[in-house]
Parts: structure tokens; sequence; C-alpha cells
């Protein structure tokens, strides 16, 4: 199970953080988010998820890194159980202060930043801008390159086709793992991924977010790289990708080469949601890099 925990990101917008282990006890003095002293003692963890995701996807990661580790997962603004203000801001520097609140709230830092895709964006944007509240960083399957407004365009379009609303979860995972013309071959996972994003509405099953939010979050930084930023990371950090990822080879080694301290691994068989198509791969590529941050 996990347990609620309630912050205040950037501008006042409530996050939902998601705590994995043993509940935290509660403090008279500092409330609901003070965790029990065996948690207070393991080194901590956030784990960010990309665009359109939510905490929830990082559930078997989160379980097993609680054996060991003070796993938080949070639901991003725009995102999950978290707030989705209708004219809130959806710009880079609302995402990183968010998770420096949210780090600061949890007494979480310094703590090893896992970031999915635009979260890992947002992961190695606060270890530049904060480096006392990183230790460690994991950036899975995103690209530092600037991919502009082409890809604003894909993306807009590709909003547009989705069939919406779904009659069905069944529908919905045949659509994402089979259906949609973004896949190229049969990804159950895929459909997985996002059945977990949709909600039940009188007329059917719709995404828990905005179409017109994701893409406000998205226009902030497609039209940008963000290889300045890799260079300000000064912990040791890890680049992962998967084979048949939006991250090429090619360009993961050379934010390998970028980062400071970096470091770099590959997952087979595994596409974009590396972690929800090889949840073992996955593990076994990012567990040494851990345990050796746990020896620093």
């Amino acid at each position: 199970m996990a347990r609620r925990i309630d912050v205040t990101g950037a501008g006042g917008v409530r996050l939902a953080a998601w705590e994995f282990g043993d509940p935290p006890k509660t403090d008279r003095t500092q409330g609901a988010t003070a965790p029990a002293s065996g948690a207070q003692d393991l080194p901590g963890v956030l784990l960010l998820h990309g665009l359109m995701g939510r905490a929830s996807h990082w559930a078997p990661t989160a379980r097993w890194l609680s054996a060991r580790h003070r796993a938080v997962a949070l639901d991003q603004r725009g995102h999950g159980r978290s707030d989705k203000p209708p004219h809130g801001s959806y710009t880079r520097e609302a995402y990183v202060g968010d998770v420096e609140a949210a780090l600061e709230q949890l007494g979480l830092g310094p703590a090893v930043l896992i970031g999915h895709a635009m979260g890992a964006l947002t992961a190695w944007q606060l270890a530049a801008k904060r480096p006392d509240l990183v230790r460690g960083l994991i950036i899975c399957d995103m690209r530092a390159s600037a991919l502009g407004a082409a890809s604003q365009h894909t993306w807009t379009e590709w909003f547009r086709a989705w069939p919406v609303p779904f009659a069905t979860l069944a529908d919905v995972r045949k659509w994402f793992g089979e259906d949609d013309p973004w896949v190229e071959r049969p990804n159950p996972a895929r459909g997985e991924f996002y059945a977990e994003v949709m909600a039940e509405s009188p007329d059917g099953w719709r995404p828990v977010f905005e179409p017109e939010q994701m893409l406000r979050s998205r226009e902030t930084w497609v039209y940008d790289a963000h290889w300045e930023e890799l260079t300000q990371v000064r912990c040791p950090a890890l680049v992962v990708r998967g084979l048949d990822g939006e991250l090429g080879r090619a360009e993961a080694q050379e934010m390998v080469r970028v980062l400071p301290r970096g470091q770099y691994a590959e997952v087979a068989d595994a596409g974009h949601l590396v972690h929800y198509d090889q949840p073992e791969a996955w593990r076994a590529a990012i567990e040494p890099f851990l345990d050796s941050l746990r020896d620093t």
C-alpha cells in the first residue's frame, strides 16, 4: 500500500505524494508528514513520472526500493490526484519548484531523483539548481536536444485522434496497445500504462488529465535544448534508455559525456516506457548505481 501525503507546490498548488513502505508516524508537532524513525534513517528517493503519467506508474519500482530506501512518488501538477488548475502555470519553473518544495516538505533531501521522460528533465533541472537537495540522478529515456515545432504539432494531432470516451478499460488497453497509429507492434504494457491514467465518467472512460494542459506543459521545453543544465549536474547521474525508445544511443552517450559524473545503461526489448516494458531488466540496470550511492 502507498500512503498519500499532501504537499504544497509552487504557487500554492496542492500535490499528492505517495510514500511506499512502512507508514510514517504521526508527530503532534509536525503533523502527518513526519516519517517513522526507521523510515527517516533510510536514504530518500523521489520518483517523477513523465508527461501524462502518474505516481502509481512507479509502484513496482517503489515497492522494491522501499526495502532499503524511503521511496516516494509524486503526482506532478496537472497529473494523477494533484491539482489541475485550469489557468495555472505549467512552466518548467513551476514543475521544478514543485519538486523542490516536495523534497523540503517531505524531508527527503538530499535524495536520489528517478525521472522518466519529462520527469527526468525536471529532475536534472532541479539537480542543477539545488545540488544540496540531490545526491544522485537517474534519467530514463529523456532527450536533451530540442524537439521543435513539428513534434508539438504531431502531439496535438495525436491527442485529437484519441477515440474518447472509451467504452471500457479493455478498449483503452486495445487502442493504446494495438490500434494507436504510433504503435509499431502490439504492446500490452503500453495499453496497461494508459489504462492507469483513465477514470470512469458518465459517458465512458476519459483521461484523468486535460490534454490541453499536457500540451501547455510540453511547449515549455520542446523548443529548447537542455545540454547546458546537464553540465551543471554535479552528483552521480545514470542515463538509461530502452533500445527501442525515443532516446537514441548516440545522444544518450553524449549526455553521459556532458554530465560531469555520468554513467550509461540500456535495456533490451524496451521502448520509451522502459520501467513498464521490462521491469526486471529496469531494476537490474539501476540497482548497481543505487548501491554505489549507498557506499558514498
